[in-house]
């Protein structure tokens, strides 16, 4: 008689003629009784490069107890990250977002090799979260993501203003590591000194967590739960609560479950669920981040998604959720005001969710959101009648320089039109040499470009850009900004967009030159260059794409292989 649940892994582990293989297995410290039940991968990205994955040997151990508890045999293996964090500002953040499908590619392969019953990824940077989604999409198996947690607020002296670093205060405020790259800019500008900079860095992570922030790690653990592939309130308990432990035990027990059933990814995974996870992108103000991975996802499973179904989400819905970089608040925060659970409660009274979908918890998401419980007079999750915006925390822009979209992030700002002189930029580094030496003036579009998934290769973020030009105040709430790159989260009070297609694949933002003027107009959905359609395909006749530095490994193949950012950015 079969167990229930071992469905994959007896062709590795059943019968005379797997004795060769039970042997190798039982030489790592599995007993002949481990290996007759359920085989349950757990795929780990612990690291101890940055804070956000330091912690998941721990996580990873409470969900094994879990998973034996519940009847399994976990067996755990490791996969690679990239500290988003720590790369940002050097070519090494080339490597963040290929790291996702990297991430995807090397569960699929051990999964595939180990045959395993069910599968629990367990993430914590950014882009650990959409790479294990995808993984578990391509694969099909029951499993779930799991989310490591956000890190807790670092407490920093700040002077009379409220704000400024001051070593020695008796002032303090919570900071992240937003307020380190911010304090950044302005050390960059001379605004604060050597201390007050020592003093941001030495507190803005006081442990382990993923940044805090509303930035991508947690957009995406939070688009898992509503995606329904996370279970929910359960993976937005804090990287070091007390409540971890329990929590990811609890999500070993509940992969079992899922074996059981035989619950598969394409069963939670569906184009309503996917709506459900951008209708909570817009609402809580989460990054822009959120467009990329998703529509990657959705290709997964051979789901229609694109850049527009974004945009008409966040038409119908308000911005509610006062969450850093935009606003306040902090993941934690989020979570202690009734997390994931609340904001579905508040999706389903305004009609803006389907939830209908099973989720690895065994409910759906309408089911979990009427046991949600909201904390007295939190100030995070909004109610309806007192929205921060009437719309959501996105827009996408098209025109003759984004064909395929430009995503921007409103959730930070209130300005709705811009109309400046390009500074055109042709890496990072150029960009913020240029707004480290003062060169940038109020108004300025500064455009940045060959940094596309192809072009850069690799997508990079411009942190270290927008938040140097946040640390100058005559310039972060007037000048706008444009890459084929990525802008990160952290653009609080700034107008920036991203653009699709890329320059390397012969974009018309190849086509901006030095002095020309630039458009957005976010009421009526325009990112426009302002010379005529004649002078913009004469100068696109005379783009070439760039030479690709990299001539073999890792950068080479991902250039070669990697879709348009309004496709996901997908190798497959």
């Amino acid at each position: 008689m079969s167990t229930p649940g071992k469905t994959n892994s007896v062709v590795l582990t059943e019968g005379p003629n797997r004795a060769a293989a039970r042997a190798m297995l039982r030489g790592v410290g599995f007993t002949k009784e481990d290996l007759s039940k359920p085989i349950i991968g757990i795929a780990n990205t612990w690291t101890e490069v940055g804070p956000c994955n330091y912690h998941l040997r721990d996580v990873a151990e409470a969900v094994k107890e879990g998973v034996r508890a519940a009847g399994g045999t976990p067996m755990e293996f490791n996969t690679v990250t990239i500290s988003d964090g720590i790369t940002m500002g050097t070519e090494g953040m080339k490597a963040s977002l290929i790291s996702r499908d990297l991430i995807a590619d090397s569960i699929e392969l051990v999964a595939r090799g180990n045959a395993f019953d069910g599968l629990v990824c367990i993430a914590g940077c950014d882009k650990n979260m959409p790479g294990a989604i995808m993984a578990l999409a391509r694969l099909d198996i029951p499993g779930l993501m799991l989310y490591g947690g956000s890190i807790a607020p670092g407490h920093m002296h700040v002077g009379t203003d409220g704000k400024t670093p001051e070593p020695g205060s008796k002032k303090e405020i919570d900071i992240t590591i937003q307020q380190v790259f911010e304090a950044i800019g302005a050390h960059a500008a001379g605004k604060i000194s050597d201390a007050q900079l020592e003093e941001a860095e030495s507190t803005a992570c006081p442990g382990a967590g993923a940044c805090g922030g509303q930035f991508t790690a947690n957009t995406m653990a939070m688009a898992g739960e509503f995606l329904g592939i996370s279970p929910i309130q359960l993976t937005g308990v804090p990287a070091m609560s007390q409540e971890k432990h329990a929590a990811s035990r609890e999500a070993g027990k509940l992969v079992m479950d899922l074996a059981r059933s035989g619950l598969k990814p394409s069963q939670i995974i569906t184009r309503e669920s996917l709506e459900d996870a951008v209708s909570a992108v817009c609402a809580s103000g989460g990054s822009t981040n959120a467009v990329l991975h998703l529509i990657a996802i959705a290709h997964e499973l051979n789901i229609p998604l694109n850049v527009d179904d974004f945009d008409t989400i966040s038409e119908k819905t308000p911005f509610i959720c006062d969450l850093q970089p935009g606003g306040k608040y902090v993941a934690k925060d989020y979570q202690n005001a009734g997390g994931s659970r609340l904001l579905a409660q508040r999706l389903v009274e305004k009609g803006l969710l389907h939830g209908n979908t099973p989720t690895v918890t065994g409910k759906t998401v309408r089911e979990e959101a009427t046991t949600a419980t909201e904390t007295k007079d939190q100030q995070i999750i909004l109610p309806w009648s007192a929205p921060l915006k009437k719309t959501g925390g996105l827009v996408i822009l098209k025109g003759n320089l984004a064909p395929e979209g430009c995503v921007v992030k409103v959730a930070g700002h209130e300005r709705l039109h811009h109309t400046g002189i390009a500074r055109v930029f042709d890496s990072e580094d150029a960009c913020f040499a240029a707004v480290e030496s003062g060169e940038i003036n109020p108004n300025d579009v500064l455009v940045i470009r060959y940094e596309g998934p192809r072009g850069g290769p690799g997508m990079r973020e411009m942190l270290a850009v927008t938040a140097a030009i946040k640390g100058i105040p005559e310039l972060s709430e007037t000048v706008a900004l444009l890459t084929d790159g990525r802008f990160s989260g952290a653009t609080r009070g700034l107008m920036a967009g991203h653009v699709a297609p890329e320059a390397q694949l012969g974009g018309p933002i190849a086509a901006v030159h030095e002095g020309d003027t630039i458009t957005f107009d976010i009421p009526n959905r325009k990112l426009t260059l302002n010379i005529s359609d004649e002078e913009l395909a004469a100068r696109l006749k005379t783009v070439k794409p760039r030479e690709i530095p990299y001539k073999r490994g890792v950068f080479a193949k991902y250039a070669n292989t990697v879709s348009s950012a309004s496709k996901g950015a997908i190798t497959t």
